[in-house]
C-alpha cells in the first residue's frame, strides 16, 4: 500500500474506529467450533451464528472468538468464521494471534499498579515526581498531572494519534513530543477523554522507575507469570506477527478492495497498543486480573476498578485505571478494554464469577453497526444465551 494509505491506517488506530465498512463478501464461509462441541451444537450456538453474521452480512474477512465458562473448571470453546487469507483462501487459524491494540493499556496499568503495591510509585504523585521537567506544553504541566489521572484518562493530555503519523519506527519520546506540540484538552481532573498519550507516558514512568524496558516488565510480571504462551510485545523493527494468525485488512474508501495491512511497524502504539495475543490468552489475563492476589493485591485492584463515566465505550460504560466496565443485557457487568489496530478489532472481557469472552475481527469497520454486532456476540456469550 502507498505511504498515504499506511499513514491513514496508523492515524485511525489504537483508540478509535478504523477503516471504512466493506460490503458483504461473496463465497462460502468457513466455520469452526472446538473443545468438544458437536457440529449440531455448533449450528445452534449463538456465538457461532454471531460470527457468521459478521462475515456474511457485515463483510469482515474473518472473525474469531474464545469463550470461557464460569469458574476455574469452566469449559472453553473457540470459534472461527470467514477466511484467514483472502489471497490464498486459507482457513482462519483456531485461536490465531492478532494485534490487540488498546488491550495493551490494561497490561501497562497492571505494571504501574504492581509498582504502587511495591511502594515504588504513588498514584497521587505528579508525573514530575518521576519524569521531572519532561511534560511541558501549551496548558500542559507535569507538575499538575497525577499518575492516577494518566491511568484514568483524566489528565487532559492531547491524543498524539489524532495527528499525522507516518509508517515508520518511532521512539516513545517522539510520540510524547508529538502530543506536547498541541494544546491541553482540559485541566487535569476536570473531565474524561481518551488519549493514547497517557499510556505512552505511563510506559515512560515504568521505565524510569524500574530502569528496564516496559516490554520486559510486561513480559516478566504478567505474560510469564500467567503462562500467556501466545502473547508478546514485538521487538523494535518487528512488523510481523509470529505464529498462526489471520491476515488483517484495510479498506481505504467505501467499496474499495481490501488491502493486506498485516505487517506494520507497531512502535507508534508502544505501551498504549503494541501487544500481540490470542482471544484465549486475553480471557486468561482478564480472569486472572479480577482475582485478588493473582496479578494485583486487593487494594490496588480496588483502585483499578474505581471508575468514572466513559460513554466513549458505549452507554453505561465506565473507565477505571486502564480497565473498562460495561453493562450486560442480563443485568451483570463485565470488565475488559478492547482494542483497535489497523487490520484488527478486539472486544471482550471477564465477569467476577469467571466467565470470559474475547472476539476479534480482521478489519476496522467505520460503520458503528458492525462493531455493535461484535459487542452483541460478547454480550450473548457472557449472558449464556444459545
Amino acid at each position: 500500500m502507498g505511504v498515504a494509505a499506511a499513514a491513514a491506517a496508523v492515524a485511525m488506530a489504537v483508540g478509535g474506529v478504523g477503516a471504512p465498512a466493506v460490503s458483504a463478501m461473496s463465497g462460502e464461509t468457513a466455520s469452526e467450533v472446538t473443545a468438544g462441541t458437536s457440529s449440531e451444537a455448533a449450528g445452534a450456538d449463538s456465538v457461532q451464528r454471531g460470527l457468521d453474521r459478521l462475515v456474511r452480512a457485515d463483510g469482515v474477512p474473518a472473525a474469531l472468538a474464545s469463550v470461557q465458562g464460569e469458574g476455574k473448571g469452566g469449559r472453553g470453546r473457540t470459534y472461527t468464521a470467514g477466511v484467514g487469507d483472502l489471497a490464498t483462501g486459507a482457513a482462519v487459524p483456531r485461536d490465531g494471534r492478532v494485534r490487540i491494540g488498546s488491550n495493551t493499556k490494561t497490561f501497562t496499568a497492571v505494571v504501574v499498579l504492581q509498582l504502587v503495591a511495591e511502594g515504588k510509585i504513588r498514584l497521587d504523585d505528579t508525573v514530575d515526581t518521576y519524569l521531572p521537567g519532561l511534560v511541558r506544553g501549551d496548558g500542559i504541566d507535569g507538575r499538575k498531572i497525577k499518575v492516577r489521572q494518566v491511568l484514568q484518562q483524566t489528565s487532559g493530555l492531547p491524543n498524539y494519534t489524532k495527528h499525522d503519523l507516518r509508517p515508520r519506527y518511532y521512539e516513545p519520546r517522539e510520540l510524547l513530543d508529538i502530543a506536547l506540540g498541541y494544546e491541553s484538552e482540559f485541566a487535569p481532573g476536570e473531565r474524561w477523554a481518551y488519549s493514547n498519550t497517557n499510556y505512552v507516558l505511563a510506559g515512560l514512568i515504568v521505565e524510569e522507575v524500574t530502569k528496564r524496558p516496559v516490554a520486559q516488565e510486561i513480559d516478566r510480571r504478567i505474560i510469564k507469570r500467567l503462562g500467556l504462551r501466545h502473547t508478546y510485545f514485538p521487538a523494535p523493527g518487528d512488523a510481523t506477527i509470529r505464529g498462526p494468525h489471520p491476515k488483517g485488512y484495510l479498506q481505504e474508501t467505501p467499496g474499495a478492495p481490501l488491502r493486506d495491512i498485516t505487517e506494520l511497524d507497531p512502535s507508534w502504539a508502544w505501551a498504549a497498543g503494541q501487544l500481540i495475543s490470542t482471544n484465549s490468552d486475553l480471557n486468561r489475563f482478564f480472569t486472572a486480573l479480577l482475582t485478588p492476589g493473582r496479578l494485583l493485591p486487593e487494594a490496588q485492584l480496588d483502585q483499578m476498578r474505581t471508575t468514572v463515566p466513559a460513554d466513549y465505550f458505549g452507554k453505561g460504560a465506565r473507565y477505571g485505571l486502564g480497565i473498562v466496565s460495561r453493562p450486560l443485557s442480563c443485568g451483570d457487568v463485565y470488565w475488559g478494554h478492547g482494542g483497535s489496530y489497523p487490520g484488527y478489532e478486539t472486544r471482550g472481557g471477564a465477569t467476577d464469577d469467571g466467565r470470559a469472552v474475547d472476539v476479534a475481527v480482521t478489519m476496522q469497520p467505520t460503520d458503528k453497526a458492525v462493531m455493535s454486532h461484535v459487542d452483541e456476540v460478547v454480550d450473548t456469550a457472557l449472558c449464556g444465551r444459545r
